[in-house]
């Protein structure tokens, strides 16, 4: 153990005045919620981004294939083998919108069909199996499965028997379906809209086999932005790839300031941390400053005694940046489980707050809090250089 380690320890361990004892503890305080504060907001703001844009892939995937000017494209197997072949992709799902009115005994509705292959798992399914069967060329199925927010506006059950009217090539067409599932997304915008029904219900009222598109989903971590443009050169002159993000900018746009806000709220917790650990070095020194006189008396150096309150310094801002690395990671776990925070869905599009740690986040923040103090730290050291022997051993 070096001298000005060990003279460090003695220091910061030895009986305090009162006065020091507060600002040691204020500093470390100040260090703890800083640095809890940054973790909590690492993890809030990843649950955010992370929960709601799933949400919305769930829902739509992360690319949408279509024509340029919106006509109905031809089902062909050779577009999806074409799709597969990038590794990115992980499923392709063919779908059609149609406007429609749901109508259940004197109330009616405006909503739009979305039409889905009967094979797919329906997301955000809450109530209900979904599906009975899986539809065949010479069979279509009969059911719908609507959003929570349409069943409590016309007071629909799960098992009720619904009519779906369609105006097709000016005539309006009908189909008596029967509601085997009810979805939440949590998405006002989609629950409010959004009935999914038999993707050959749809191609029959059209009467041939096109679709509007088709929705791709992509394997976990895969790039959005660079598969969309692989994708994009393999299409046909009047088909074109779009990333979801770009038909629904202001979901990813809220979500994109989400990283503003939390860049501004580090930033500040890092001000307010380094502004106390340097005001409690500086007390310190004061408070040592006929010490300093004596050991560069006795012939020390100048940088041996800046050693000392370096290293007196770091060990306050190590048990700061080890109490709110607790505090930040303790009050993260409690949240992910039992989920005590809760939001306004109708706001947030989630009902708990949403937390995502990051184990490299995490060391990034503990490491880099450490580091930026000790940057810190060497400004009111060199301020020893400018003390005299005889005044400092003097000062009491």
């Amino acid at each position: 153990m070096s001298t000005p380690f060990a003279i460090a320890k003695r220091l910061s361990f030895e009986k305090q005045k009162n006065y020091t004892r507060f600002i040691v503890r204020l500093s470390m305080a100040a260090t703890a919620i800083s640095v809890a504060a940054i973790l909590l907001t690492f993890s809030i703001v990843n649950g955010f981004q992370a929960t709601i844009s799933n949400k919305v892939y769930q829902f739509w995937g992360h690319i949408r294939v279509a024509s340029v000017n919106g006509e109905l494209i031809k089902n062909e197997q050779t577009s999806i083998t074409a799709f597969k072949n990038n590794p990115a992709v992980k499923s392709i799902i063919p779908f059609i919108h149609q406007s429609s009115v749901l109508s259940f005994e004197q109330d009616i509705e405006g909503v739009v069909a979305r039409g889905l292959p009967t094979s797919l798992e329906i997301p955000f399914l809450k109530k209900g199996k979904g599906w009975s069967s899986t539809s065949t060329q010479d069979s279509l199925l009969n059911e719908i499965v609507i959003s929570d927010n349409i069943a409590q506006k016309l007071n629909i059950s799960l098992g009720a028997s619904v009519r779906l009217y369609f105006i097709h090539t000016g005539a309006i067409q009908q189909r008596k379906l029967k509601v085997v599932g009810i979805y939440h997304s949590g998405i006002e915008e989609y629950d409010r809209q959004f009935v999914l029904v038999d993707l050959q219900l749809l191609q029959k009222l059209n009467n041939n086999n096109s679709i509007e598109g088709y929705s791709i989903i992509l394997n976990k971590n895969a790039p959005i932005d660079k598969t969309t443009t692989e994708l994009q050169s393999g299409l046909p002159e009047n088909w074109v790839a779009t990333s979801i993000k770009n038909y629904y900018p202001q979901i990813f746009d809220w979500i994109g300031v989400q990283t503003i806000n939390r860049n501004v709220t580090i930033t500040i917790m890092l001000i307010i941390a380094i502004i106390n650990l340097l005001t409690c070095l500086f007390i310190l020194m004061l408070e040592r400053i006929t010490l300093m006189g004596t050991l560069t008396a006795l012939g020390a150096t100048q940088s041996f005694i800046r050693k000392i309150f370096l290293y007196q310094a770091s060990f306050i801002c190590w048990i700061g940046i080890f109490i709110g690395t607790i505090m930040g990671l303790g009050i993260s776990y409690l949240q992910l489980k039992t989920g005590w925070i809760q939001m306004d869905e109708s706001a947030y599009f989630i009902k708990e707050l949403p937390i995502q740690i990051n184990t490299s986040q995490v060391i990034a923040v503990v490491l880099g809090t450490a580091l930026i103090s000790y940057i810190s730290f060497l400004v009111p050291t060199f301020w020893i250089k400018k003390i005299s022997i005889t005044k400092a051993i003097k000062f009491d």
